[in-house]
């Protein structure tokens, strides 16, 4: 299989929120051809602006590309995207390439990889972990299941975005990988905000605190900037909230059907809901904000700093 390189194949990207925007950018600037489509069109100005093309529809898109990279916010956005007579199934010719990026039950990875076999058409679930900033500095890591002819030939894309990169196995095995992954980005933040309110009412500095737990070794370098954000009470979403919640959603289902219990991950997840009634557009951080709440300790640091 050919090298899914800048100058061999032409590059369509749908889902231009948080994250696909930036890994968008990435492939312009490493001078992929690149074609877009997002439902809200002001999010492609600034593909445009670096000499992307706007796809009107997802049917035109499809006639002139090579290779597909979706960033969606879930399940039924990625069938709505793919599957149905205006869909990318539909339109993309035998031989087109997709990788699709989203967060979603490694179900619906086999389902897609299934129906684009029908077409001639080969699918990598390529799940990300990383933020918003490493998705700007092509830092992410990719979290792969597919073919691995499929997934060496793409390796110029993946070096476009991502610092590194693995194969998990079959299809549905980097989504699987992903939600491995955010079980523990999402209970250790949970754990973080219990053991920062513990310190708080032993009569610790929240600020102090908050500087030396990011420097032991029991912290994640995932939660380390969530320490310093918190301690200037900036929940400003890298990994929104409500995104943590639906991926908390999938990994309770896929543990529901492994019949395998998982109290930790539970008890986070409704610490995780009670926080996004009251505000989904924070970062999933927040939940130690809502501990501080609980404990009745947040008046002292409700106001977030500013500069």
């Amino acid at each position: 299989m050919n090298r899914l390189a800048a100058d061999q194949v032409t590059v369509g990207f749908i889902g231009l929120g948080n994250m696909g925007g930036r890994i968008a950018r990435r492939l312009l600037d490493h001078g992929y051809q690149l074609s877009v489509y997002d439902r809200d069109l002001a999010k492609t100005g600034p593909i445009a602006a670096r000499g992307g093309v706007v796809a009107k529809n997802i049917p035109e898109l499809a006639r002139s590309t090579d290779v597909f990279l979706s960033c969606l916010t879930n399940d039924e956005a990625v069938r709505s995207v793919y599957t149905g007579p205006e869909g990318v199934l539909a339109g993309a010719r035998s031989g087109t390439v997709i990788l699709e990026m989203s967060t979603t039950s490694p179900e619906s990875a086999r389902e897609l990889h299934r129906l684009g076999a029908r077409g001639g058409i080969e699918v990598l679930d390529v799940a990300i972990s990383g933020s918003t900033p490493a998705a700007a500095e092509g830092t992410l890591t990719l979290l792969v299941g597919g073919n691995p002819e499929l997934f060496r030939a793409a390796e110029p894309i993946f070096q476009a975005v991502a610092k590194r990169y693995f194969l998990l196995g079959g299809s549905g095995s980097g989504t699987a990988m992903k939600l491995v992954v955010n079980t523990l980005l999402g209970v250790g933040m949970q754990a973080i905000a219990e053991a920062v309110v513990l310190g708080q009412k032993a009569g610790l500095d929240r600020e102090r605190l908050l500087e030396v737990l990011s420097q032991t070794a029991v912290i994640a370098p995932a939660h380390v900037g969530k320490l310093a954000r918190a301690a200037i009470n900036d929940y400003s979403p890298q990994f929104p909230l409500r995104l943590m919640n639906k991926d908390f959603q999938l990994i309770l289902k896929a543990a529901e059907q492994e019949h395998l219990p998982m109290p930790a991950t539970e008890s986070a997840f409704r610490v995780n809901s009670d926080e996004l009634a009251h505000n989904d557009e924070e970062d999933f951080s927040a939940v130690l904000r809502r501990m501080e709440e609980v404990a009745g300790i947040t008046a002292l640091h409700s106001a977030p700093v500013t500069s």
